[in-house]
């Protein structure tokens, strides 16, 4: 048993007391102040620079960055507590705006580096211990770099560019509400609540929820399509245009640090892998009693089951989970909850889903949570706390390297999560909820690895199409097509799922973001199944790969672990659980 937790609101108290508080301004001030110390050191900035002062002056930028983070976590996360907060939205487009100002004068420093030569970059490096990577990982983008006044153009720009567009998103898209009849009673939810019911076992309460999602977002369809195509140019233009980066997906994958042909392969490995989750669609309808399902049944409970967990009863079953594996994962899930950086709450206006945000390695992340009380939000807590772990784990590296690249980032989160499936199923004796766990678990692969990837799909056509003067309505018609081929013909599709695209915070946020959850998701598979195999020895390895961060290149940290990213058999191997999953289920008589 843990310490008495309750559903709440987060603090930020450990990063400031108030927006308007004496810590708050003088945080500020004293950025500005080490700011206008750090450019008086662009003179030194020469080729032949000693190594103890190139040293010194990384130190500085760390302690700036630092403090960046600080502002910028605090103000980002009010605003996600109540994303019609007018204080909060003014805030974040205040921070914003300051801390370009501020990057911009230091920006000279990333040119320098980015241009110094190969024999002189070596030198320092190899001074530099835990920031070479970081450093090395700073000149893959040499052949992108601007000029330093375009590089201050751009920041500037974006701010009342891209950020703002997508602050918009955000701030449309938070205060919507979805009206359904539960129970022959009319209820106004948010859509964390709404969601809630894709499981639900009344198929005509499943319909209607998804009929009311994409009835408000398709209201707004036009204005939302706008947004997204002005993010799409916005990015083109930038990446393409001035930096020229070979194709928009290609842009991330360097920030990822992933070659091209292992994303590649992943997604070619995703498309041929969609018979499989055809497949468990067709027994689900076959467990549903229907001859086909609708795209409203797919996360449709086999059993009629609404078991739910109180908050608590959630946080001692993930708890213990951990708990079993390593009593040092638990002991830090803890510690994210006990430093009260866990908002659980639901609220009207709250931003919907859930995130875990590590804004110093000196903190313990913030998790939010909209935790509604049933198996599939135990798992998320489980989850979210996951990459709180992971951050905890890799602290000891510097600002700059202890957060995961994209790609590992759905490491430790993915992996706790099935920790946390195998404890619910010791524990559970109802049939019918362990039949349901276990048809939750391929749901969940479904939902993280082939709809992620199929997402990514539809990200790199709809680039593509926008550059060639598509309009709104062709984006819709090429999203259905999506669907078409991801379901083949074991679901059916309604017109209203035209308008899913637009409901997808990614696609806005950060494109082609998506692809590191099927990333992720096949790469735990094939970990948690040597660690079935493997038991305590596979342990030490697999906390190294966490407590790695962002220290060094994914393929290197995972090369270790006999891992290479770049080969369709890698990937398919991770499939090949998935497939003994849906066997495993095909051999269960259907009641």
């Amino acid at each position: 048993m843990t310490a008495d937790y309750k559903q709440e609101r987060w603090s930020l108290d450990d990063l400031f007391p108030g927006h308007e508080a004496p810590e708050f301004k003088q945080a500020m001030e004293g950025l500005e102040g080490a700011i206008k110390a750090f450019e008086k050191v662009r003179p030194k900035l020469t080729p032949d620079i000693a190594e103890k002062d190139f040293l010194k002056i990384v130190s500085d930028l760390e302690a700036i960055t630092v403090q960046s983070n600080r502002l910028y976590g605090y103000a980002g996360l009010w605003f996600t507590e109540d994303t019609q907060n007018q204080d909060a939205q003014a805030l974040q487009a205040r921070i914003e705006e300051f801390l370009v100002g501020l990057e911009n004068k230091t920006l000279f420093f990333s040119l320098w580096w980015k241009k110094l030569d190969q024999d002189n970059a070596d030198r320092l490096m190899a001074a530099a211990d835990d920031l070479k990577y970081w450093l090395e990982e700073m000149r893959h983008f040499t052949p992108h770099t601007l000029s330093e006044p375009e590089e201050k153009v751009i920041n500037i720009k974006n701010v009342t560019g891209f950020s703002a567009l997508i602050t918009l998103y955000d701030s449309l898209t938070n205060r919507y509400t979805f009206k359904v009849k539960i129970d022959g009673e009319e209820k106004e939810l948010t859509r964390g609540q709404l969601m809630v019911y894709a499981r639900h076992h009344d198929p005509d309460l499943r319909a209607a929820i998804y009929q009311e999602l994409y009835r408000v977002y398709g209201d707004d369809g036009p204005i939302l399509g706008q947004i997204y195509q002005t993010v799409v140019r916005d990015w083109a233009n930038e990446n393409i245009g001035l930096r020229n980066y070979a194709s928009p997906i290609a842009v991330r994958n360097l920030r990822n640090d992933v070659p091209d042909q292992a994303v590649d392969a992943l997604l070619a490995v995703c498309e041929k892998n969609s018979p499989v989750f055809q497949r468990f669609f067709n027994l689900k309808a076959r467990w549903l009693k229907t001859d086909q399902l609708r795209r409203y049944d797919i996360y449709a409970p086999v059993a009629q089951s609404d078991k739910t967990y109180e908050f608590q009863k959630a946080v001692d079953m993930v708890l213990d989970a951990f708990q079993n594996f390593d009593p040092r994962i638990a002991k830090l899930a803890e510690q994210i909850i006990a430093d009260r950086h866990v908002d659980s709450e639901i609220r009207k206006g709250k931003r919907g889903g859930a995130f875990c945000w590590s804004v110093d390695n000196a903190l313990s992340p913030w998790v939010m949570l909209n935790y509604q009380g049933t198996a599939d939000s135990v798992a998320t807590m489980a989850h979210e706390l996951g990459h709180g772990i992971h951050a905890l784990l890799a602290a000891d590296h510097s600002v700059f390297t202890y957060h995961s690249s994209l790609p590992l980032a759905e490491n430790a989160s993915t992996f706790g999560e099935m920790l946390l499936i195998d404890r619910l199923l010791s524990l559970e004796d109802d049939p019918a909820v362990r039949r349901d766990i276990l048809f939750k678990q391929v749901d969940d692969a479904y939902a993280t690895i082939m709809r992620q990837s199929f997402f990514a799909l539809f990200e790199r056509e709809a680039h593509q199409m926008i550059k060639n003067g598509a309009i709104i309505d062709d984006l819709s018609d090429m999203y259905l097509k999506n669907l078409a081929k991801q379901f083949g013909g074991a679901v059916s599709l309604s017109d209203e799922f035209r308008w899913e695209w637009v409901s997808i915070p990614h696609f806005y946020h950060t494109p082609f973001y998506v692809y590191a959850y099927a990333f992720g998701q096949l790469l735990v598979l094939s970990l948690y199944q040597r660690y079935q195999q493997e038991g305590e020895s596979f342990k030490p390895g697999y906390i190294k790969i966490l407590e790695a961060g962002g220290s060094q290149a994914p393929a290197k940290i995972l090369s270790e672990a006999g891992i290479d990213i770049s080969s369709q058999k890698f990937w398919q191997g991770g499939f090949d659980v998935i497939d003994r999953m849906v066997k495993e289920l095909e051999d269960l008589p259907i009641e």
